[in-house]
């Protein structure tokens, strides 16, 4: 079974930037899309990315933030959002939690784009006041005896390998210390990185690129999207990838690509 996240930096200018094309070209079996910022009605009439199952969970504000996840088999919606006080409910659409049907067995996948603190402070405290209620909320699927992955652009790079620039990044969201403490003690919880653990330690690759400083063409990036495994989860890694070039053509994100075996 093939996952796919990724952050489209808007649905619908990705769709006239060609995200039919590159979907076909991945063939997920579940595609789970962060940053849509759009209302379902307002996608093209009858659009669909080659497939017919879908939840969509947009932000109450127009433009803004909103989660998608579609499916080519018929999938159970379990819900949105996490018990926050931050955000009772859900009103920026940043969590949908699905159950697919998956060998003997059934996969969940939590759709998760974690709030950005980039913008001012106020912003930063309450990304750091949401994330402690995700590790909280997300702890009790660590020892589920069905598999589950925690998947989207969780905004944050955890180790160095994450970051092209480290050092002059020490005091920027998404490289805070205490942002990067909060992941390892994510994973510590019982998650795990399947794209690291792939991979193994090196440097990058990366599945972000800021627009300025020719940070694409340099690919001097960030990897800040994830997806994160219960122990259940861990032994179907079959194989992961981050697919770069969506990152330059669709989003300022590319898609990362995790194919679980039966």
């Amino acid at each position: 079974m093939r996952i796919v996240t990724w952050n489209v930096n808007g649905i619908r200018a990705a769709i006239r930037k060609g995200l039919d094309e590159f979907v076909e070209r991945i063939a997920p079996d579940i595609l789970l899309l962060q940053e849509v910022r759009a209302f379902e009605e307002q996608l093209p009439k009858g659009w669909k990315p080659g497939m017919d199952e879908t939840v969509w969970n947009p932000a109450e504000k127009k433009g803004y933030s909103g989660t998608a996840t579609w499916a080519n088999r018929e999938f159970v919606e379990i819900g949105r959002g996490m018990e926050s006080s931050l955000d009772r409910d859900d009103s920026e659409g940043r969590i949908i939690h699905t159950k697919h049907p998956f060998a003997n067995t059934s996969l969940h996948c939590i759709n998760i784009y974690l709030p950005s603190g980039s913008n001012k402070e106020e912003r930063q405290l309450y990304k750091e006041g949401w994330i402690e209620d995700l590790l909280n909320w997300a702890q009790r699927f660590t020892d589920h005896d069905e598999p589950v992955l925690l998947c989207g652009d969780l905004n944050i790079a955890h180790t160095e390998n994450d970051i092209w620039n480290p050092s002059g990044n020490r005091f920027t969201s998404g490289f805070l210390p205490q942002e990067r403490e909060w992941f390892s003690r994510l994973l510590a919880s019982g998650w795990h990185d399947l794209f690291r653990i792939k991979v193994g330690e090196q440097k990058g690759p990366y599945s972000w690129w800021s627009n300025r400083g020719q940070a694409r063409a340099k690919d001097r990036g960030w990897r800040i999207d994830y997806v994160l495994a219960n122990a259940a989860a861990l032994p179907m890694l079959a194989s992961a990838e981050i697919m770069r070039e969506g990152g330059l053509v669709v989003s300022d994100h590319a898609p990362v690509i995790i194919d679980l075996a039966e």
